[in-house]
């Protein structure tokens, strides 16, 4: 050190090492203590395209657990590993987690897009747990969708007529059925499954290929992504 320069003592070079863990650890508390309050409340917790559903009710009020909820009384014959569920309770800063009696994670979920959580069981999938009210609006989304369609290209000429169905083909997805004279590439990619995913419409093939389709402006699906000559699907 120089001389004629002031030294800075002890006690003062700690608090100043100290103030940025200070100021983090009082951060994360009010995030962590926001995220309990904006969770209190209805929530459905189901798998990724809702074919198994489960409605959770948060509560703020403490438990020896954590925090209490409760799950209506279909809940464990939909999603049997909600029977080891008892309690409820934020983990860092953003792991909003379902726990058993003794405090161990049933499903930990984070968050991946407004309101929606994504939570994975290893060997059974992910989870998804997203307010009631948009769940259900949802739901209707998918009701909306079934039926027949017609896929088209830019210039408006139909090139395959396909249903869409509620029947379930596998876990999360349902059947869909091509209609005669389809174009070739149509009728190549053979989709046999379809599903609603984060606000897109999938179409799958008995291959595992997958087509992805988005909602424009006009109520029309399009696939992406985009192309000069692009794929449009209606609804007849």
């Amino acid at each position: 050190m120089s001389a004629g320069r002031p030294g800075i003592g002890l006690p003062a070079l700690v608090a100043l090492l100290l103030l940025p863990v200070s100021l983090a650890s009082s951060a994360w508390s009010q995030d962590s203590s926001a995220l309990k309050k904006e969770m209190v409340g209805q929530w459905e917790l189901s798998t990724t395209e809702r074919s198994k559903t489960c409605v959770v009710t948060l509560k703020g009020d403490a438990s020896p657990q954590g925090l209490k909820l409760e799950l209506e009384p279909g809940c464990a014959a939909a999603l049997p590993f909600t029977r080891d569920i008892a309690a409820w309770n934020v983990k860092g800063l953003d792991i909003v987690r379902l726990q058993d009696a003794a405090g161990q994670p049933v499903i930990d979920f984070t968050e991946v897009e407004s309101g929606i959580f994504e939570g994975l069981r290893q060997g059974e999938g992910i989870y998804i747990l997203q307010n009631l009210a948009a769940a259900r609006s949802l739901a209707k989304s998918m009701d909306q969708m079934i039926g027949d369609w017609s896929m088209v290209r830019g210039n408006g000429v139909a090139i395959c007529g396909l249903t869409l169905t509620n029947t379930e083909a596998s876990p999360d997805n349902f059947q869909v059925f091509l209609k005669p004279k389809c174009d070739p590439a149509i009728a190549a990619f053979a989709p046999t499954q379809w599903r609603l995913d984060r606000g897109q419409m999938i179409l799958m093939s008995a291959k595992g290929d997958t087509w992805q389709f988005e909602a424009d402006d006009n109520a029309q699906w399009r696939r992406v992504p985009d192309s000069a000559d692009p794929l449009i699907m209606l609804r007849q």
